[in-house]
């Protein structure tokens, strides 16, 4: 640089708007000098190529630097890049082929849909035209979109089949009257397994009538360390929900056994070969002494998928409207879904209390609140507004006290494990927003 400083540049007329015109008009002094210098001469190159750096390289530098400097970017090196793609035109380019990429790709999976569709629209069709079951075994030859690790053995077949059409009613297959299992409960007891049920999804939207039935139709079951509850492939005809000890669910990954996922008090395990007749996705295991809750197929066809559906479908078009959730995909949606607890208080009642410890963050459903700190009104909360996040985010005590104004109002909880979980994502996002409560 020193060398290439002390030497005379050749004058020309510099571009309006270019660097060297910028430094030529006076407007950075200490350059100035060095507008007058060549930055060639002295160099080991031949003429042509001084002449190119000159005429070529030259402007198109002067040019950037000029704009690297009115725009001074944080990161100046991947502004220029970018600078030198734009001067070139390679992102128009590279964004038209992306975007006939990602065309031609949902092109294609329109066209897969649509042959998917047409193929259960004739399978429908000739479904009463020859033997039932003879129908059934040309069907599983032709679908070939089912994954080889939810297909179940031969061996479980046909109580497969039996097992799905027992759940599918119509004009052929009327729905028959419904007697749940009874398992006679103390009070304690009920009360206990209660409070147990109401920490999952599954079973926190109920009725106060299913659940007394639900709870009456469980029944309890310890299970001893190391001891085997669900085998990976099996045919699944209960699901559990844990009141006490942790499970491990196991699945069999390229010959080896691995631990995917640990089970705590409050969650449930069991429940997707139910949802879906498939076999056991995993195997699970008891870390220790467990207690738990077994709730038989019928009755969870009857009482429990109907409501788990019915909130699940509510609280994920819900939550398109609440702002920080609506950016995540459709997948997370559904689990924060099956996370979210209802509430509901009058007016008056004080949600969350200033300076106490905070172990839940909420989602406003229906309603008005409004947050104190001190004697001050400092924060309006409506439908879609969610507060309470501060205290799980810091591990510190509550910022500011937040009351029911209107009537009545209804909101949508979720523990602190939960909001860990599902929203550990976002984690930086309300943390940004964390000075509305400062």
């Amino acid at each position: 640089q020193a060398r290439l400083a002390c030497q005379v540049r050749v004058p020309r007329t510099p571009r309006e708007g270019s660097f060297a015109a910028w430094t030529a008009a006076g407007r950075a002094p200490v350059l100035a000098p060095l507008a007058k210098m060549s930055v060639v001469d002295g160099l080991p190159f031949a003429d042509d190529k001084k002449k190119y750096i000159l005429d070529t390289l030259d402007p198109i530098l002067e040019e950037m630097v000029s704009d690297v400097l009115t725009e001074v970017p944080p990161q100046p090196l991947d502004y220029m890049i970018s600078w030198l793609r734009k001067r070139s035109g390679l992102s128009s380019v590279h964004d038209q082929q992306s975007l006939q990429a990602r065309n031609k790709a949902l092109k294609q999976e329109l066209k897969q849909i649509k042959s998917s569709i047409e193929e259960a629209g004739n399978a429908i069709k000739t479904d009463d035209k020859g033997d039932e079951e003879e129908e059934e075994e040309d069907d599983d030859e032709e679908i070939d979109e089912i994954p080889e690790s939810m297909k179940k053995p031969e061996a479980q077949m046909g109580r497969a089949r039996q097992s799905v059409s027992a759940e599918a009613y119509g004009t052929w297959n009327q729905k028959k009257a419904f007697t749940p299992p009874s398992h006679p409960k103390s009070d304690d007891l009920k009360d206990r397994l209660e409070q147990t049920l109401l920490k999952s999804f599954m079973f926190s939207n109920l009725e106060k009538k299913d659940m007394e039935t639900i709870i009456m139709a469980m029944e309890e079951v310890t299970i001893k360390a190391e001891e085997k509850v669900i085998t990976e492939g099996d045919d699944g005809d209960f699901l559990f929900v844990i009141e006490t000890g942790s499970l491990e669910c196991i699945k069999n990954i390229e010959g080896t056994d691995q631990v995917v996922k640990t089970r705590d008090p409050g969650d449930v395990f069991g429940e997707l070969a139910l949802l879906y007749n498939c076999p056991r996705a995993a195997s699970v295991v008891a870390k220790g002494e467990c207690v738990c809750w077994k709730l038989d197929r019928e009755s969870f066809n009857h009482i429990v998928k109907d409501a788990a559906a019915a909130k699940r479908n509510k609280y994920e078009n819900f939550l398109k409207s609440v702002s920080l959730i609506s950016s995540i995909d459709a997948y997370e949606r559904s689990q924060i879904a099956d996370a979210l607890i209802p509430e509901t208080f009058k007016k008056g009642d004080t949600i969350v209390r200033q300076d106490e410890p905070g172990d839940k963050f909420y989602i406003v459903e229906e309603g008005t609140f409004y947050a104190t700190k001190g004697s001050e009104r400092v924060m309006e909360y409506k439908s879609s507004d969610y507060f309470g996040e501060l205290a799980l985010l810091k591990n510190q005590p509550r910022a500011a006290s937040v009351i029911v104004e209107s009537e009545e109002a209804k909101v949508l909880s979720m523990s602190r494990m939960s909001f860990s979980k599902m929203l550990g994502p976002l984690q930086s996002l309300l943390t940004r927003q964390a000075d509305k409560y400062t």
